[in-house]
């Protein structure tokens, strides 16, 4: 039996929508019964499974992304009350309301709070941000890492290419080309591995083209933003430093 003070509260949401890639955004209102420990996902699951407004007219369900429901996927990224984050760990009690949710506008729709994140995932192919490691035979134990280093490295490899540094930093936009933070960070990461650093070189050169290191402005919003605490402008930091020398060891012929 609900609470008296919670037995009528309710909870108010305006989401931006958008049927196709080529067509305009609106806004649709929601209102539905509080619940305690709603958050953003469970409040978007109630709408499709009832899809009416708060006009009470019945609409197209909502639709979104989302996997893993524990902030480690990082499918369910949008924009909530004005801030990019995970929309499984936005909970409805510390929302201020109405709730507003609207898609990451770094990337393109393509509907509702769908978003095409192609944008990140060739920047990561540009920078060959994997181990390549032929898989056909077995390599046997691969080499020890020093603790010290695993530690960090081990942060920086908890980026869940969710976008929502890219989306949080006003360098990444429809009219630059820069790779955005996530892949500068990811670079640090296979570059200290004791396989990976043997590409290192290529990563390096990557970072130097147009739309790599250059384009980052400094703004730290990656940082403040990254809902890991991933140490982004650490890591653009150091690659500031390797591609500095690197560009100093080719023009001396090193």
């Amino acid at each position: 039996m609900a609470e008296p003070a919670t037995a009528n509260k309710t909870v108010k949401f305006i989401i931006t929508r958008q049927d196709s890639p080529e067509s305009s955004s609106y806004t649709e209102e929601f209102e539905l019964p509080y619940r305690p420990g709603m958050n953003v996902i469970s409040a978007l699951m109630e709408i499709q499974r009832n899809p009416v407004n708060k006009e009470g007219k019945s609409i197209a369900p909502v639709c979104w992304e989302s996997n893993c429901l524990e902030e480690v996927c990082g499918a369910c990224s949008m924009v909530i009350n004005g801030k990019p984050r995970q929309a499984c760990a936005a909970l409805i009690d510390k929302l201020e309301q109405p709730v507003r949710i609207e898609p990451m506008k770094t990337f393109p729709v393509v509907r509702d709070l769908v978003i095409d994140r192609n944008r990140m995932f060739n920047a990561l192919k540009r920078v060959k941000a994997w181990i390549p490691i032929d898989g056909t035979y077995d390599l046997g134990p691969g080499p020890r890492m020093p603790e010290k280093k695993r530690q960090w490295a081990y942060e920086l490899s908890k980026c869940m290419t969710c976008g929502v540094c890219l989306e949080a930093c006003p360098n990444v936009n429809e009219k630059t080309d820069f790779i955005g933070p996530a892949a500068l960070s990811q670079v640090r990461l296979f570059n200290a591995h004791p396989t990976g650093e043997m590409n290192a070189e290529d990563r390096l050169e990557a970072l130097m083209e147009d739309g790599g290191i250059e384009g980052c402005g400094n703004s730290q919003n990656c940082v403040r933003s990254c809902p890991k605490g991933i140490p982004l402008t650490t890591s653009i930091a150091e690659m500031n430093k390797q591609t500095t020398k690197h560009m100093f060891k080719r023009w001396l012929g090193v």
